[in-house]
């Protein structure tokens, strides 16, 4: 095991999913479920596919090998995460890309370390020993920070004037994007639920023999075919509702590529996740932890230089700060606790 290799291929993957949303803005005259499903198709279908194809040894072979109950798994948590997948885009309208991922990467982490110990009977594992429950102060101490970088939020909704907001933010709403945020992170959840519910695949690839740092892609492929449902119903529910379809035909060639790889992007977060995942060790999930946690860093850093907190009080600045303070102090807390 390498803890460190794990954990800095983790942040690199939190990086990933803080800046995914930029190649969004190159998307121009198309309504938002055709760019959203350019995405899914490259991020969920496309690209995973061609990586587990090139990284694992007879994919389909584990796939078709894994227990019924075990592609279900992975299938419906993938969907439950899909769910919350879609909100996850009117978050980053409403709140803006540094605000929005603090708060729903921030419930997402929380929740996605904590849950699923609990709804596979290792509730105990949680408090076994120090550095179990070093842990588990980690992710109290990461909701304490959504707490601050939140009241951060809500007092830059009562500093700034309408233009002022918009500016920074062209929808931005913070009562709404709350209420998005929150259903969006426990809902996108479901992604690590989803991938730590595959490990008989895991192993299946191994005995395969492919590299132990590869073998995740195969879990990874079938979690993302469940959120790609639910996606793709979504976008093409929506392109016949607003009689869409023709963005697809318009010749946009730009609009394809910015949306392809806002998807490619979004999905390398996750992808990474699984590269580092085998130096953790019988605390996996402590991954999931250190991507959403660097995603909320580097996202609040990007809000920052995008200047979504211009012309904010030094009161609303120093709840950032410390909200920002308490977040990164949450990783390093996760990670020194794989050392104890």
């Amino acid at each position: 095991m390498n803890t460190t290799f794990g954990t800095l291929i983790c942040a690199l993957g939190g990086l990933a999913g803080a800046v995914f949303a930029l190649p969004f803005r190159g998307v121009k005259g198309w309504k938002y479920e055709s760019g959203w499903f350019v995405y899914a198709i490259a991020g969920l279908i496309v690209f995973p596919l061609a990586l587990a194809l090139t990284t694992n040894n007879d994919l389909f072979g584990v796939i078709s090998k894994a227990e019924p109950k075990t592609l279900a798994a992975c299938f419906g948590f993938g969907a439950l995460w899909g769910v919350g997948g879609l909100t996850w885009g009117l978050m980053i309208r409403y709140l803006g890309i540094g605000l929005g991922l603090a708060i729903g990467c921030g419930l997402c982490s929380a929740t996605g370390t904590l849950i699923p110990p609990i709804v596979t009977g290792k509730a105990a594992d949680l408090v076994k020993d120090t550095p179990a429950i070093v842990t588990l102060v980690s992710v109290i101490v990461s909701l304490l920070g959504i707490v601050l970088v939140g009241l951060a939020g809500k007092l830059k909704e009562g500093e700034l004037d309408e233009e002022a907001k918009k500016k920074a933010v062209a929808e931005f709403n913070f009562r709404k994007g709350m209420i998005v945020a929150l259903f969006s992170g426990i809902a996108s959840a479901g992604m690590n639920f989803g991938l730590q519910s595959g490990g008989a695949m895991e192993m299946a690839a191994k005995e395969m023999g492919t590299d132990a740092k590869w073998v995740g892609m195969s879990v990874l492929v079938v979690v993302l075919w469940g959120g790609f449902a639910v996606n793709a119903a979504w976008c093409l529910w929506q392109n016949f509702k607003n009689r869409s379809f023709g963005d697809y035909l318009s010749f946009k060639p730009v609009n394809w590529i910015f949306a392809a790889l806002a998807g490619v992007i979004w999905a390398m977060q996750f992808a990474c996740q699984k590269v580092g995942e085998p130096a953790m060790g019988d605390m996996a999930y402590i991954s999931f932890a250190v991507v959403m946690g660097s995603c909320v860093l580097f996202s609040s850093l990007l809000g920052v230089i995008l200047g979504e907190w211009k012309g904010t009080g030094a009161k609303t600045k120093m709840a950032l700060g410390l909200g920002l303070a308490t977040l990164a102090s949450s990783i390093a807390i996760a990670v020194v606790a794989k050392s104890l």
